[in-house]
């Protein structure tokens, strides 16, 4: 017979387990700030709501912009925001250019969104598969800029998440990530990359219909181009084209010589085996876009949009920057070096 004594901790291990409980608390605590920072929410219609902000590209700055959404979110809004970094193990920093760990992935399954601005990540499948449980779970994406090519498999081609590449072949999945799940995936810069900028043209019908995150947006000007959009899904609701822009600046006039194409646009996703979702997708989101006051509404607009707080939107939405913000210009090779997560609190 099996005593009770016998599975019952001793007054000493109780204090051993304590202590070893309080320790694993400490180093949990410890590790935040390290490679991930949480901005708590308080008080707003976002409060309960949990966003996870993923930045991780070489040429855009993201890890730039997605602590400044974060913070903008939870000040204004109340959402706890988490924002993740592409980290470099060896040194701690964060290096943009190392495509292979995004630590802190396992916050996306206690989160309601996901903001995603990545460029040809090729992370360990123990980490992809953190995301790919999210997109089982139907949840709401806002990919911006180059989530559209957000993967690259060339290492592990036989990672069962290899289908994510950019120029995937495989059936069902030809596209990868970008095109399957956002609509469309990466073709070609349509604006003179570094030359032109970008003017947005608004939907006019969907801005009469009060599309909700139309509201209050009008005018979108940014440095980053307009992206080719070739094979759009056709499913999807485009609520912004973009025209490049002769120069790079707010007053540049537009390039008329050239094409409109998709800037921002919405529709829904789903994976095998997988619940249905939607996403936001937007070819914008440049650090430097997002000086841009009716750029940062667009997206915090996206964001009740896709949590189904549409009600929670209005023509004055708060969208200052909280702190200070200066953005890096975009570019392969600029980051900040030696930067840390606890740098952009």
């Amino acid at each position: 017979m099996l005593h009770l004594n016998a599975i019952t901790p001793s007054k000493n291990q109780s204090l051993i387990l304590l202590t070893l409980f309080m320790l694993l608390g400490i180093a949990c605590k410890a590790q935040e700030g390290k490679s991930w920072l949480q901005f708590e929410g308080t008080e707003g219609p976002g409060k309960g709501k949990h966003i996870v902000l993923i930045s991780g590209d070489d040429e855009y700055r993201s890890e730039e912009a997605m602590p400044m959404l974060g913070k903008l979110l939870a000040r204004h809004y109340g959402f706890t925001c988490t924002v993740l970094f592409p980290i470099e193990p060896e040194t701690g920093h964060i290096v943009p250019s190392y495509q292979n760990n995004i630590p802190g992935l396992d916050h996306l399954e206690s989160a309601d969104l996901m903001i995603l601005l990545t460029r040809f990540r090729e992370l360990p499948d123990e980490q992809t598969q953190q995301f790919h449980n999210y997109l089982l779970a139907g949840k709401p994406i806002i990919g911006m800029r180059t989530a559209t090519h957000a993967f690259h498999y060339e290492k592990n081609k036989n990672s069962p998440f290899a289908k994510y590449h950019w120029m995937s072949k495989e059936s069902g999945w030809e596209g990868g990530f970008g095109q399957k799940i956002l609509g469309e995936t990466w073709v070609a810069h349509h604006g003179d990359h570094g030359t032109e900028g970008a003017r947005a043209l608004i939907d006019g019908i969907a801005q009469q219909e009060n599309h909700p995150i139309l509201i209050g947006v009008n005018d979108i000007w940014v440095a980053s181009d307009v992206y080719t959009v070739k094979n759009l899904q056709k499913e999807a609701e485009v609520l912004v084209y973009g025209v490049p822009t002769s120069g790079m600046t707010p007053e540049s006039p537009i390039n008329w010589e050239k094409s409109i194409m998709p800037m921002a646009w919405t529709k829904d996703y789903q994976v095998e085996g997988g619940k249905k979702g939607k996403v936001f997708t937007t070819t914008m989101g440049a650090s430097v876009d997002l000086i841009s006051d009716d750029l940062r509404r667009l997206i915090v607009n996206a964001a009740f949009w896709a949590l189904d707080m549409p009600d929670k939107i209005t023509e004055d939405m708060e969208v200052s920057i909280v702190g200070e913000y200066e953005p890096s210009m975009f570019g392969f090779g600029t980051f900040r070096k030696g930067m840390k997560v606890e740098d952009f609190k």
